[in-house]
């Protein structure tokens, strides 16, 4: 007998279940006909691709799950005869909670019970949900072409063991041993019947209910005119109680939302309905179905390198693989659903996979249909605000890497601005539409936090000109993606950080004639400065605010800077531009100052709260606080 400690998360996991935070306790029986439904799906295909399989189960092998139940007992039973799991198999992946994003699923609760009991349905425990009900639970399972079978129990509390058993047949056994208070609403014909038309209907595989049921002998006329009881005896029954048929090869006529959101949920293991469902059938040079969904919130693994695809492929209704991160472009990995396609080879390999024509053009239609369907989503405010609150990152990352479909996801991607507040975002065509007819590009900033960036004093001059600028405050995305956008509708991205503010009204004459008027300070600030700025100048820019920080657009080490954040690499700090306003008192001043230690304090100070002003660390905080103090008493 071997003992096993459960995962540290896992045990977290299963404390909660077992103290049976989450509401919608039936599901467990969704979730384990779900997983029969899988273990059935993988065998099916090795019977049909494997030779030596075929031989080892049999040609008349055929897939279906028995459930049944014990009154007396107080326990359910559910077997499968799909592919089984060995040793190996049942210690590292059970249940899907063993998969990626369990840590970040943990690392997400929050204590709160009741918060806790929503993630627990928004993360989609799988086989584990059974603790909610069970006080044991024993898995007896023998894997198809080998030879021994074993048996894994728990209590779900600390541990489970795992000891060899003997089993003639490949698949799995799970008995679950129901809780007291649990027995008399699940050890029930009717509810388990209910459960199955509920959840599991479309399920492809024939579910029997095998159960015993006392009937009567029927009495003839005279024996009942003679008041003869009839007598009693029990019968096994085995009852079909799922239609049996691939939901998504039927048609949109013949089903409600309510199929479409209970197929959802058990091939998702979400506990919320949809947010969106896209149903597909494609004839002409490719015959494919398609089924995709976009859930409400977004999966807890969908920044995880590790994520787990959401997308089953299917070929002529076999399934053939639910691990493939080719189906959908990465920044839809968000979606799910199925494939199901009457074109491939049934023995397509993962390598033919990623090269075939026929899969590509399943996939570049697939993106259209999901990208067009977001965009009718857009239509209703309500719901496109829920969307964006989830998938407005992934879009971008879209925009970044589908160029085909560039200009389509620019459309649906949002943008915190200076033109909206109290959370309101708005899109480009809004943008350009707000604009006024000199306007010829989309100016942006950059920058950790959103009222910094507000407050920023690059905005001065675009605040005074009315020139709306798009507020980026995502920065380890926006930095590296907003710069390669390149343009939207023949209007070209700029980020303000680094381009000359529009509608100045000065002309070449009267600027050269300022540069002049304060060229030897300028070099005065810069040599006080020294490598800590790349240049001093005058600038335009700034109508209240005495300096500021800016980028220089053409230095081709910033532009190394972009490639080496994009691929993930540190970026070494570049000095800055600092910019001086040539109309504000402290530069007026400073412009006529002979107290070389005045203007060496002033130096730093209208570096140092440039940098503050933009969210950026100032390299001594302890100096800047004496140049202030010195300043401050000398002005008083």
């Amino acid at each position: 007998m071997a003992k096993h400690q459960f995962q540290t998360e896992v045990g977290q996991l299963l404390h909660l279940m077992t103290h049976s935070l989450y509401s919608n306790k039936e599901i467990f029986i969704r979730e384990l006909v779900s997983n029969a439904s899988d273990a059935i799906d993988k065998l099916n295909y090795l019977k049909l691709t494997d030779e030596n399989m075929k031989k080892s189960i049999g040609e008349d092998w055929s897939g279906e799950i028995n459930i049944s139940f014990d009154e007396k007992d107080k326990s359910i039973t559910i077997v499968d005869n799909g592919i089984g799991m060995n040793e190996e198999d049942l210690i590292s992946s059970i249940g899907t909670i063993a998969k990626s994003g369990t840590k970040s699923f943990v690392e997400a609760l929050t204590g709160d019970a009741k918060k806790d009991s929503n993630l627990i349905g928004q993360f989609g425990v799988g086989f584990y949900s059974v603790f909610m009900v069970a006080s044991n639970v024993d898995v007896i399972s023998k894997k198809a072409g080998e030879d021994t079978a074993y048996k894994w129990s728990s209590t779900g509390t600390g541990e489970f063991e795992i000891i060899p058993v003997t089993k003639e047949t490949n698949g799995t056994v799970i008995y679950i041993k129901l809780k007291d208070e649990e027995a008399e609403e699940f050890v029930n014909k009717h509810r388990i019947s209910n459960i199955i038309g509920k959840y599991s209907n479309h399920i492809a595989y024939p579910i029997f209910l095998n159960y015993q049921e006392e009937v009567e002998e029927e009495l003839s006329e005279e024996d009942k005119k003679a008041g003869k009881e009839a007598k009693k005896s029990v019968e096994n029954k085995h009852e079909k109680i799922n239609e049996a048929t691939a939901l998504w090869t039927q048609p949109k006529s013949n089903l409600k939302q309510e199929d479409y959101n209970e197929f959802y949920k058990s091939i998702s293991h979400d506990s919320q309905d949809p947010l969106c469902t896209i149903h597909t059938k494609a004839e002409g040079v490719n015959e494919y179905t398609t089924l995709f969904y976009i859930p409400k919130t977004a999966p807890m693994d969908m920044y995880r390198a590790d994520y787990q695809p959401g997308v089953k492929l299917y070929v002529k209704r076999v399934f053939i693989t639910d691990d493939e991160k080719e189906l959908l472009p990465t920044y839809l990995r968000f979606v799910r659903g199925i494939i199901d396609s009457e074109d491939l080879p049934l023995n397509v390999s993962r390598e033919i996979l990623q090269e075939n024509r026929i899969l590509a053009n399943i996939k570049q239609g697939s993106v259209k249909k999901i990208l067009n369907e977001i965009k009718k989503l857009a239509k209703d405010e309500e719901k496109y605000e829920e969307f964006i609150s989830q998938y407005n990152r992934p879009l971008k990352e879209g925009a970044y890497q589908d160029f085909t479909n560039k200009d389509l996801i620019l459309d649906l991607i949002r943008y915190k601005s200076t033109k909206t507040e109290n959370g309101k975002l708005t899109s480009l065509k809004a943008y350009k539409e707000r604009a006024n007819s000199e306007q010829k590009a989309i100016y942006y900033i950059v920058g950790e936090n959103e009222k910094v960036l507000r407050n920023s004093p690059l905005l001065e001059s675009y605040k005074k000109n009315d020139i709306e600028v798009l507020i980026c405050d995502d920065k380890e995305i926006d930095e590296i993606i907003t710069p390669t956008l390149g343009a939207y509708q023949e209007w070209e991205f700029k980020d303000i950080t680094s381009v000359e503010p529009p509608k100045v009204e000065q002309t070449e004459e009267e600027k050269k004639e300022v540069e002049e008027k304060f060229q030897d300070i300028t070099k005065k600030i810069k040599d006080i400065l020294g490598e800590s700025v790349k240049e001093v100048k005058i600038t335009n820019r700034l109508s209240e605010s005495p300096s500021c920080v800016v980028k220089d657009a053409n230095d081709p080490m910033a532009q190394m800077a972009q490639m080496m954040k994009a691929m993930g690499q540190e970026v070494p700090e570049s000095a800055p531009i600092l910019e001086i306003n040539p109309d504000h008192e402290i530069v007026k001043k400073l412009n006529g100052c002979s107290d070389d230690s005045m203007i060496d304090d002033v130096s730093w100070v209208l570096l140092d709260q440039a940098k503050l002003s933009e969210g950026m660390e100032i390299t001594d905080a302890v100096s800047f606080a004496q140049r202030l103090s010195r300043i401050t008493a000398k002005a008083l």
